[in-house]
């Protein structure tokens, strides 16, 4: 899954991307609220993670701009304005919750995990697909028993396409997925890392389908 992280102080947004990145998410950092604004009406993510304290255009600006695009994408505020009326405000245009700095990494996570299921409306934090299990609160991978030992680019991927398990997934949705803003997106390596999965899902209940012109389909083969 792809981040959004909008943080002005370099210092707190290099460590923050690092957990982040840590925990197999792909993570884009930027640093004023132009440039976020730019980056949100071009790319797609699954969450953002909002100061409101922005260069060159303030965080509330930011999100009410997102608001009127209709982008629903999950946000969470981060600022040191912790105050009753700055949470409500933020709120009331359009967050999805509120953290005060200073702020404990594991708050942040769980966080994070709950936004995401509320989005992909998933109660349950495992995953599956046959024998094929993806834990979203410890974000690993498990086929059948054993842990499935997978690189960043193929977790990515994969879990991509388990989460639209029995639906098609193009190209352009997994460059989407598994690029940052700073990666030189290459479409063929789509097959690459396609190609490793399947070799780490031979023998299992589970298979990645090539669908020509189209893209990929992760399904349980019975």
């Amino acid at each position: 899954m792809r981040l959004l992280l909008v943080e002005d102080n370099h210092e707190l947004a290099d460590w923050l991307a690092k957990i982040l990145r840590r925990d197999n998410f792909v993570v884009d950092v930027l640093n004023d609220g132009e440039a976020a604004d730019q980056a949100l009406s071009l790319e797609t993510y699954d969450l953002v993670i909002l100061d409101l304290g922005l260069p060159r255009m303030g965080g509330m600006q930011l999100l009410k701009r997102l608001r009127s695009r209709a982008n629903a994408v999950p946000v969470i505020i981060l600022t040191a304005n912790a105050s009753l009326d700055g949470r409500v405000a933020g709120l009331d245009e359009g967050a999805d919750d509120y953290l005060a700095k200073p702020f404990d990494i594991a708050e942040l996570e769980a966080r994070i995990r709950v936004q995401l299921r509320r989005s992909a409306r998933r109660p349950d934090p495992v995953i599956t697909c046959g024998t094929l299990a993806f834990d979203t609160n410890t974000r690993l991978f498990r086929l059948g028993p054993e842990p499935l030992a997978l690189t960043p680019r193929e977790h990515a991927v994969l879990e991509a396409l388990l989460i639209k398990a029995g639906q098609t997934v193009s190209k352009a949705q997994l460059s989407q997925s598994i690029f940052g803003l700073d990666d030189l997106a290459d479409p063929s390596a789509i097959e690459i890392y396609v190609h490793r999965l399947r070799k780490k899902l031979e023998g299992s209940d589970v298979r990645i389908v090539t669908l020509r012109g189209l893209g990929y389909l992760l399904q349980h083969a019975h």
